[in-house]
């Protein structure tokens, strides 16, 4: 039983920080709209999530030699998918922001974000009233 609810619980916190790094992508594509030559950048959610369910499930992990270096979690592993968006329409300047994309993929994600942590919640109010039977 403890396995079954500490993997449901992995793949929600592994969900949740996808899509907190893919928001602050996002957040820095409509920041950077008037940059010139800044090239926008996003992450496919559903291949990221699955290759960083399929590392945490074949245990592989980062060695650290010393305390101060860096462990692997979801956000390192969220860069290696955060790839350049295909431009749609030619800027003079070279910045490939489109910010309707932009907006829409925001305001999507922060909903997604919104309906995981609402999910999270719950699992644990059912975890809660499995333990109190309250």
């Amino acid at each position: 039983m403890k396995t079954l609810v500490d993997n449901q619980f992995r793949f929600h916190q592994t969900a949740l920080n996808l899509q907190a790094y893919r928001q602050e992508l996002l957040a820095s594509n409509i920041a950077n709209a008037d940059t010139p030559h800044f090239k926008a950048r996003d992450i496919d959610f559903k291949s990221a999530l699955q290759g960083a369910m399929t590392a945490a499930r074949s245990g592989v992990a980062l060695q650290t030699t010393h305390a101060g270096h860096i462990t692997g979690g979801a956000s390192a592993s969220a860069e290696n998918y955060a790839k350049y968006r295909t431009e749609l329409q030619s800027s003079v300047d070279g910045n490939t922001v489109n910010m309707d994309i932009e907006r829409a993929a925001f305001a999507e994600n922060a909903l997604r974000y919104e309906a995981s942590v609402t999910f999270i919640n719950g699992m644990l109010r059912s975890l809660n009233t499995a333990l109190t039977g309250q």
